[in-house]
């Protein structure tokens, strides 16, 4: 096991140096992180999440978060319809509505468990927009990106033994042959 997590910390640190040395990430943008732990155990998803491992993933964004002065937020698992765990000053200050809801292992997934433990004033929401985002483990985060997505390509490919997939999202291109874009 120390081997696995000593992985996982070294791959999810070589994945947060690549978002800071980016310029993908602006002040204040909303990064949307799905995360299955069992995957990145090398088990199948939603069999054998880990505290442990959502420890690691999470104090590392904690850091990009510090660093890119952005709001992180992670995606729960599909029984509870893939909602959101945020703090509430993010939830307030975006006008969401809040739902009645504490994700745990069996029911949000271990890592957003981990974060509604360990978030100062967490709250769940049912949808964001985010700007940016990581799926660790093909957890499906694309419906809690705004239009337009565009994938990123990093260095790192997998975390521990997930596959992750890595989005940024641009505005519309709008008004036609006309119209001039920066």
């Amino acid at each position: 096991m120390n081997e696995l997590l000593n992985k996982v910390q070294a791959d999810v640190d070589a994945v947060v140096s690549e978002w800071i040395a980016s310029d993908f990430l602006k002040t204040a943008d909303l990064f949307v992180i799905g995360c299955s732990t069992s995957e990145v155990a090398g088990e199948h998803i939603g069999t054998s999440g880990s505290e442990e491992i959502a420890g690691l993933i999470f104090n590392s964004f904690q850091q990009l978060s510090e660093a890119k002065d952005i709001y992180i937020v992670y995606q729960c698992c599909e029984h509870l319809n893939r909602a959101l765990v945020m703090e509430r000053d993010i939830q307030s200050q975006l006008r969401l509505e809040e739902v009645s809801v504490v994700p745990v292992r069996a029911a949000g997934g271990a890592m957003a468990a981990y974060a509604y433990k360990n978030f100062t004033d967490p709250v769940v929401v049912e949808e964001v927009s985010a700007n940016a985002g990581i799926d660790i483990g093909d957890t499906m985060i694309g419906m809690h990106l705004k239009q337009v997505a565009v994938p990123i390509r990093f260095g790192q490919k997998e975390i521990g033994n997930a596959h992750i997939t890595l989005a940024r999202t641009r505005p519309k291109l709008i008004g036609g042959a006309r119209a001039k874009y920066e």
